[in-house]
């Protein structure tokens, strides 16, 4: 396998994907309640999951599912709660470009930030409570 060529294919397509998920947090700003832009968000960070997966950059697949995870927390609300949860978005958004950048200048995945990763895993944003 050409490892520098997938290497670049994932850079490419996870910058697309980057730049669409910031386009959609930034409706979500003004309309926590946009579908599309939850959509977008979500379709995104599943998408990046796959590739970084596919590639073994661990923490930035780890990142996007937690993400996703979030995500999927916000879709079954139908919208994003309070500047909190959209500033944990965004954190999570920095954390994959700069995972990004990273695996752009040395070729490996940076280690996982483990209080983001807690952060999004903490319920919130209507993120499904456990049953009693």
């Amino acid at each position: 396998m050409d490892l520098a060529k997938y290497r670049a294919l994932f850079l490419e397509e996870a910058t697309e994907h980057l730049a669409e998920m910031s386009r959609a947090l930034l409706v979500l700003e003004k309309i926590p309640n946009a579908g599309e832009a939850i959509e977008t968000v979500f379709r995104m960070a599943h998408s990046i999951k796959s590739m970084a997966a596919s590639l073994d950059y661990t923490s930035i697949s780890e990142l996007s599912h937690r993400l996703e995870d979030r995500m999927e927390g916000v879709r079954a609300a139908g919208r994003v709660h309070g500047a909190d949860d959209l500033a944990l978005l965004f954190r999570g958004l920095e954390a994959l470009e700069q995972g990004v950048e990273t695996v752009r200048s040395t070729g490996e995945a940076p280690a996982a930030d483990a209080d983001l990763m807690a952060a999004l895993s903490a319920d919130g944003g209507g993120a499904k409570k456990a049953l009693p």
